[in-house]
């Protein structure tokens, strides 16, 4: 085994450096084949595509190569690629990561998931309900693999107490089949040690022996199924709930700042887009679909039963439940009391979500307009908050240090410090954003979004609804084998050059592109947290496949559903906006001479 992992890496280790080699010469016929400047932007945009798609280069080293290779092909100057990488979108998911590493110290985020399992019930669907919600309402400001990670150990623990070692129970069901097949090769009845020393007193009842034990067996088999499904059904959900869950904020999941910065670098009048009206727009949806799901995960795994839901539980399974409520019970004790730190923490991570929330509804007049316009941004409300945490002390404070001079100077800690933020950030997802900017910035400048979008005129004729539909199913499919923060970052800008073809609002098509890259259910390698279930090893592939396949479809609906009902009043989805008519106006001048040097060059080779 230990020499196949070696082979395997050995294997893994020569692809990447042919991929690294290889692939620069590779697609250099598309310089060759368009307009030099286009040309070189988007060899850059491939190149880094294919290193995104293969992991040849870590992800964070891909996106630090505009910083390279625009300047010297001639694409941006270094001042206006530099500054990509610390937008104020930046800073506002940096403020997201920090505010969840304080609550990561603190242990509120355990403390909260122990106390909904307790509300919610221990009976198999209504745990399932409650991993779910309390996965997804952490994932809304938690990264989704931490959220994952969080979660998967409390499951593992219910399930132990619900249903005893997964491993063991299975251990003793291959010696149970064992014993079967050595008994029926040797011709003897297959029925259970106490049944056998009734049937060796008494001839005549042998005939009902039998049909017990094949009673009993059946409802061994039953009961093992049963327990396999379920366990499968709680791990299933906690990756699918935090991949929905991170839709519902901006600083939720990557993609959705990704489109927040490109938005501002594309159509810098464009302001319906903020942390309000997209909490508005995506929580309804996010918690639709969580439901939907869950209904569809507890069917398919046993936790609801359509045909028995009236027949009275065994007591084994009750006995089980009230286990599995005492350890969560003993776990929520370990805690201890609510402690000052954890009090602290909830308060400022309340007011950090209602500040972002009120900065700017639109419905009404937000707290920012008492400021100059412009000035305030989610950003600047993000940071202010987690700056706080460095100093707010984590213990009570006292007084007795003013009247008392004997009493001891001691050092106050705050409720996070740096070196614990350090430790904890995930640094790389700033470069990772920040290489999706000048990306998006190379597109611009370069003229190829407008060359893009001379090349998808055959798209005009599609209805804007199928446009949707479509879109999210191809991202959708995309970034099952892709990273999400990749795919969102390549497909914007053609989004955003079609919806101005199809002449409609950018956001129409932006928005279900970004949302559908969250949507990766099928494979173990589409996302972390399905990776972090799949590696716990009672999980197959074949599982997640036929379970993700429908999850994607109904997501692909219940997303469409939502943009053309509620998310259309919300973002003025039913107009061609003025700020993307300035961009249009813009790239209709530029577009003629495009073409014009796009053609001479294919004249030429």
């Amino acid at each position: 085994m230990a020499a196949l992992g070696a082979l395997v890496k050995k294997v893994w280790s020569v692809r990447r450096v042919l991929v690294l080699l290889c692939a620069p010469l590779a697609l250099v016929p598309v310089l060759l084949s368009l307009p030099p400047k286009e040309g070189r932007c988007l060899y850059v945009i491939l190149l880094m595509a294919l290193y995104w798609c293969t992991e040849a280069l870590p992800l964070a080293v891909t996106a630090l190569l505009p910083i390279v290779l625009f300047p010297f092909l001639g694409i941006l100057p270094s001042n206006k690629v530099c500054p990509q990488y610390f937008l104020d979108t930046n800073f506002l998911f940096l403020s997201g990561l920090i505010m969840a590493s304080a609550i990561e110290e603190w242990n509120l985020h355990r403390r909260i998931a122990l106390r909904v399992l307790m509300l919610v019930g221990v009976q198999p669907a209504r745990l399932i309900l409650g991993m779910m919600l309390t996965t997804s309402f952490l994932s809304m400001w938690l990264s989704n693999t931490a959220s994952t990670a969080m979660m998967l150990p409390i499951a593992n623990a219910i399930l132990k107490s619900l249903f005893g070692e997964k491993d063991t129970s299975k251990n003793m069901n291959r010696e149970h089949e064992e014993i079967q097949a050595s008994l029926q090769q040797n011709k003897l009845y297959t029925v259970p040690t106490e049944l056998q020393f009734l049937a060796s007193t008494e001839d005549k009842d042998l005939t009902e022996e039998k049909e017990v034990a094949s009673d009993a067996l059946s409802d061994l088999k039953k009961e093992e199924e049963y327990k396999t499904n379920i366990w499968k059904g709680f791990l299933i959900s906690i990756p699918y709930a935090a991949s929905i869950g991170g839709t519902a904020t901006l600083t939720g999941t990557a993609p959705n700042l990704i489109l927040l910065g490109q938005l501002k670098s594309y159509f810098p009048e464009c302001d319906v887009v903020n942390f309000g009206s997209w909490f508005m727009f995506a929580f309804p949806l996010m918690l639709i679909f969580l439901l939907v799901g869950w209904l569809w995960i507890s069917i398919l795994y046993g936790g609801i039963n359509l045909r028995g839901w009236r027949t009275k539980k065994s007591n084994i399974r009750v006995d089980a439940e009230a286990r599995a409520r005492e350890v969560i019970k003993e776990d929520y004790q370990k805690l201890g009391p609510t402690k000052f730190a954890e009090q602290a923490i909830f308060f400022f991570f309340c007011m950090f979500a209602i500040m972002l929330f009120s900065r700017d509804p639109k419905f009404i007049p937000g707290w920012a307009s008492l400021f100059a316009p412009g000035f305030i941004s989610d950003a600047v409300t993000g940071i202010t908050i987690v700056i706080i945490l460095f100093f707010f002390p984590s213990q009570k404070p006292s007084f007795r240090w003013w009247f008392d001079f004997k009493a001891p100077n001691t050092e106050i800690q705050p409720l996070l410090t740096w070196r614990k933020a350090q430790e904890t950030v995930p640094w790389n997802i700033i470069l990772l954003l920040g290489g999706g900017f000048a990306m998006a910035k190379g597109c611009e400048e370069s003229g190829l979004s407008v060359w893009i979008g001379g090349r998808l005129h055959p798209l005009e004729g599609v209805p804007p609804p199928v446009a949707v539909i479509l879109i999210t199913i191809v991202i959708a499919l995309f970034t099952e084998f892709a990273s999400n923060t990749a795919t969102i970052i390549i497909f914007l800008p053609v989004l955003a050059e079609l919806a101005i073809r199809l002449k409609v609002n950018p956001l129409y098509l932006m928005i279900p592109g970004t949302i559908g890259c969250s949507y990766a259910f099928m494979l173990p390698v589409s996302t972390p947290p399905n990776s972090i279930a799949f590696s716990s090893g009672h999980l197959m592939v074949k599982d997640m496949a036929r379970t993700g396949l429908l999850m994607n479809l109904m997501g692909v609906l219940l997303l469409s559903l939502a943009m053309n009902t509620w998310a259309k009043s919300i973002f003025q989805l039913g107009t061609f906006p003025a700020w993307a008519n300035i961009h249009a106006e813009n790239a209709t001048l530029l577009l003629p001479a495009v073409e014009n040097v796009t053609f001479s060059a294919l004249n030429k080779i």
